[in-house]
């Protein structure tokens, strides 16, 4: 399970996914996220508060349970704003890293200046710089 993901990366996920996959079953969308079936079900139901999805039952279908996952006009228009703050968001992860990433290069410079890994430094040198 992927207990990392917060709300909006969830919801982006699970929006993609309706996308491309409208009658997907919840256990489906557990697979293809990795998330607990639970944590699906509340998301689902938030998604159809929110108005971006509406969910339709098959009547007719051997499966009682079976639901089919319609986007909404708003859940077409949250999957670009959520997609927008999720690259913010990585964004700033990534530029916290790679500074990260100079500090503790500078830090090894100091207390072992003798170490050369050439590997190492050539992939230091491709994020750095």
């Amino acid at each position: 399970m992927n207990d990392r993901l917060d709300k909006e990366e969830i919801q982006l996920r699970l929006l993609r996914l309706l996308e491309k996959n409208p009658d997907l079953t919840q256990r489906g969308m557990t697979r293809g996220i990795g998330i607990s079936l639970g944590k699906v079900n509340y998301c689902l139901s938030e998604l159809s508060t929110q108005g971006f999805i509406r969910v339709e039952r098959f009547k007719n279908a051997k499966n009682k349970a079976a639901y089919i996952y319609h986007l909404t006009p708003n859940g077409i228009e949250a999957i670009g704003k959520l997609t927008f703050n999720f690259l913010k968001k990585k964004i700033r992860e990534y530029d916290d890293l790679k500074e990260e990433i100079k500090n503790l290069n500078d830090l090894l410079k100091e207390t072992d200046p003798d170490s050369n890994d050439s590997e190492l430094n050539r992939h230091l040198k491709r994020i750095i710089d």
